[in-house]
């Protein structure tokens, strides 16, 4: 963290939503916290005074004019045993634009600087209060869709990540120490039994690693949501299935063929799993400019989502249309639903199989018979889903740390990497210098997870996606 550096200043911010609300809140932090809300702040309590983690009652006020802003209540927080371990003030106002804004002016004309996004966070890692992973678990709270990824948010911002990887780290400087000490030491070398137990160390880290990392295919989908497309020729009931999965009428339902023309993005949380589905528009030949535009937008979010339901008319004679759509989803994670089971079915669920087979080469294919109207098969459709993205899993079962960021698998495969070369120069008895080397790349990969090595472009592409009062 050589290069990173912890501003002095003094900073401020609208910690709440923007918006109209009960509640809005300023939130200043540093080391002259309490004096700049000493300035617009008028109590009988002065604010010097208060104990930490105590609440004064009383008004903002524009120190030029003596006008009265708001009536408030401020709460301080004094350091190191704040979130951002400096001395925090926060002043509760009344949740109305006018009031919040004017109240942070008030602060910065006092003397605070307006807060980067991200900065009181920032600020909290850069003091020591926590290390990267529980930072980034801050916005992962945040943004949370559902119990399941809430609870992994919170897991990793209680440090669990970190007490796995810590005697991770401890193992690996003591296996780097006892390849260092050959260089200085040539005279005492390792011997072939020593060097044996090395690499079985060195191996059995490697394994723990790789489970780590697998664990992202599980936990990636609870941070960032399953991207789901659905997809089916005109008038077949994608609208309706998106509809009955929402249990409300989000999409425009009609019985003429193209009326969806865009895609339409919901939510939707099956078992604690945050899915974002897209209704796409019909896929077929297109009669008009803007229908051509919406076939457009189709495909592309056919080829963006990580799983396709396509949804064929089992009333009706399958088409060259219903072909073109297992053409344009050929090679894509796909669950069949079968719509309007509630209809006399034109053909059978091995046949649209044998279909989808044919452009296809997967050996098996998830098929489910549904009905959009009356919402038969729908709970299948949803528990198909799950379990053909998450198998078995859940968050409540799953045992052991899960990895939901990208960054921090990307940090152990190439923690991996450099003690697989570790590795393999330790057994063709190359010279320890190198071996020492690898092991050096493999602390370092680690230590960027949890913060104790990093650099300001990381920082900054952590951080920039939190709010400015974050």
């Amino acid at each position: 963290m050589s290069n990173i550096n912890l501003s002095d200043d003094t900073i401020a911010g609208i910690s709440t939503p923007p918006g109209v609300g009960g509640i809005g809140i300023v939130r200043i932090s540093g080391g002259d916290a309490v004096s700049v809300a000493q300035k617009i702040f008028s109590s009988p309590k002065k604010i010097a005074s208060m104990p930490s983690f105590t609440i004064a009652y009383g008004f903002i006020i524009d120190p030029e004019t003596g006008e009265k802003v708001d009536e408030v209540l401020l709460s301080v927080m004094r350091g190191p045993k704040s979130y951002t371990a400096e001395d925090v003030v926060e002043i509760n106002c009344h949740g109305g634009l006018l009031t919040v804004s004017k109240t942070l002016e008030l602060a910065i004309n006092a003397g605070a600087i307006l807060a980067a996004p991200g900065e009181f966070t920032m600020r909290a890692f850069l003091n020591g209060r926590i290390d990267l992973t529980q930072a980034e678990a801050v916005l992962d709270i945040i943004n949370a869709a559902t119990s399941g990824s809430g609870r992994l948010a919170i897991e990793q911002l209680t440090g669990r990540l970190t007490q796995h990887i810590s005697p991770v780290v401890n193992e690996l400087v003591s296996i780097c120490a006892e390849v260092e000490a050959q260089i200085d030491f040539p005279e005492d070398d390792i011997s072939p039994s020593d060097r044996s137990l090395l690499l079985g160390r060195i191996n059995s880290i490697v394994t723990s690693l790789n489970a780590l990392s697998d664990s992202y295919s599980f936990g990636r989908f609870y941070r960032e949501g399953l991207s789901t497309a659905i997809a089916g020729k005109p008038n077949v009931g994608k609208s309706s299935l998106l509809n009955a999965l929402l249990k409300k009428d989000r999409a425009i339902v009609t019985h003429l063929p193209g009326t969806t023309r865009d895609t339409i993005e919901e939510a939707i949380n099956i078992n604690g799993l945050p899915v974002r589905i897209v209704d796409t528009a019909g896929i077929r030949e297109g009669r008009e400019l803007a229908e051509l535009e919406g076939i457009s937008r189709s495909l592309a979010a056919i080829e963006a989502a990580s799983l396709v339901i396509a949804v064929f008319d089992g009333s009706t004679a399958f088409s060259p249309e219903d072909e073109a759509i297992l053409m344009a989803t050929a090679g894509k994670d796909i669950i069949i639903a079968v719509n309007k089971a509630d209809k006399t079915m034109a053909y059978s669920n091995d046949f649209i199989i044998d279909k989808y087979r044919q452009v296809n080469n997967h050996d098996t294919v998830k098929i489910v018979s549904i009905s959009a109207l009356t919402g038969s098969g729908l709970d299948t459709l949803k528990e198909t889903l799950y379990s053909h993205v998450m198998g078995s899993s859940t968050v409540e079962a799953h045992e052991g740390v899960v990895v939901t960021n990208l960054r921090h698998k990307t940090a152990l495969d190439r923690t991996s990497a450099a003690l697989r070369n570790a590795g393999k120069s330790l057994s063709a008895d190359s010279p320890y210098e190198i071996t020492a080397l690898d092991l050096r790349n493999a602390l370092n990969a680690l230590g960027q997870i949890t913060g104790t090595i990093t650099t300001g472009d990381i920082l900054d592409r952590i951080f920039s996606d939190f709010c400015i009062g974050k």
